[in-house]
């Protein structure tokens, strides 16, 4: 099952409950305000208590919607749903008790919403470095033949291919994914969706993903920005399985945005930070610089001027040192469509070519891919 399709049959699964909790909080309403005869009511409820009921029935459904209209605030709604309950429930306890252990029940749940999708979350923090770059504007200029003249022809063809003549020049890319990921090449693959944001005049990559391992939900946050770049994983929201940070990391990320240029946002392929070598017709060397980081790779395109792969020697991969090490990445990739009016790959995996032999730890299709996304 797609993590997506999971996260959706769970978000449900916990939004039922909490409607059905939240409709049996009408039955003291119904006692309080006589709208029914319940005799398997047996405490009194007074008016005041009655409006309270009512009042958790309206937060518990509320906080249902919100878990997939407003997520970042459902645990906001939610924790004053068990509130009120809690409040109402304890004077009546005979009858009603058992609502408390659906409460704890509850609590659990929107704790985990909390800690997934509340303010101090990484997807939090993504949302937010997303916005303030949205924020900034788009781009108005075209791209021309002109702007494509010093290009190796084969990358030419290839832009001209993709369709990115007579359209804006690119400032920002919003691509969304899914598939599998893996630590290592005997490591279990755990589905995964993302979403990531490429922008090019303040160069910046944000890259969010959630999976799933062993059952249980994983946020990863990718973050480079300016001269420095982080990846964080965290399990079930709370604990930190990974944190990458520093020169090293920088220097992957640095590759990583070239790889996205190349094939998310070929028109980027114009940039003067990136200087270019041809070494036959259909391979090209890219040298590029960015925030005082000079990385190479190159770039393998077919008979139809479509690239197929991109491999670099210096992205660096984490190991069981202290220090990182220097393996060769690539990311072969085929299935060419359209994503509005640009064509592009529309899947691909990334691959470390080890000394025991090559593998991926990671395969995606693309679901969308769109350029120029105004402020949200």
């Amino acid at each position: 099952m797609r993590i997506a399709t999971c996260v959706i049959v769970i978000a449900a699964a916990f939004a039922l409950l909490l409607v059905a909790h939240g409709s049996v909080h009408l039955l003291g309403a119904a006692k309080a305000f006589g709208w029914a005869e319940l005799p398997q009511l047996t405490q009194p409820v007074s008016s005041v208590q009655g409006s309270g009921w009512l009042a958790a029935t309206t937060l518990f459904m509320a906080a249902a919607a919100a878990l997939f209209v407003w997520p970042r605030g459902a645990w906001v709604i939610g924790a004053c749903a068990i509130a009120v309950s809690t409040a109402v429930i304890l004077p009546s306890w005979t009858d009603a008790r058992f609502g408390a252990v659906v409460n704890v029940v509850a609590a659990a749940g929107f704790a985990f919403v909390f800690l997934a999708d509340g303010p101090g979350s990484l997807r939090a923090e993504y949302e937010g470095d997303r916005d303030l770059r949205l924020a900034l504007g788009t781009r108005s200029a075209t791209v021309t033949d002109a702007d494509l003249a010093h290009l190796p022809p084969v990358v030419q063809t290839y832009l001209r291919g993709a369709g990115v003549v007579g359209q804006p020049r690119v400032r920002n890319v919003r691509a969304r994914m899914h598939g599998r990921i893996r630590s290592g090449p005997d490591a279990t693959w755990m589905p995964l969706t993302a979403e990531q944001y490429n922008f090019f005049d303040d160069r910046a990559r944000l890259f969010y993903l959630n999976a799933s391992m062993f059952g249980v939900p994983v946020q990863g946050y990718h973050r480079y920005i300016g001269n420095a770049a982080t990846m964080r994983v965290k399990a079930a929201g709370l604990i930190q399985v990974a944190d990458g940070r520093g020169e090293a990391m920088t220097q992957a990320e640095t590759v990583t945005m070239l790889n996205d240029m190349a094939l998310l946002a070929p028109a980027t392929l114009i940039d003067p930070a990136i200087a270019w070598q041809s070494i036959d017709d259909r391979t090209v060397q890219a040298t590029f610089t960015n925030a005082g980081q000079t990385v190479c790779a190159t770039l393998a395109f077919n008979d139809a001027g479509e690239l197929i792969e991109f491999w670099s020697d210096d992205r660096l991969r984490p190991s069981d040192t202290d220090e990182p090490v220097r393996v060769r990445w690539s990311t072969p990739v085929e299935g060419y469509r359209t994503f509005g009016h640009v064509r592009l790959a529309s899947s691909g995996a990334a691959r470390w070519h080890e000394t025991g032999g090559v593998y991926a730890y990671i395969e995606i299709t693309f679901d969308s891919v769109e350029y120029n996304v105004a402020s949200r």
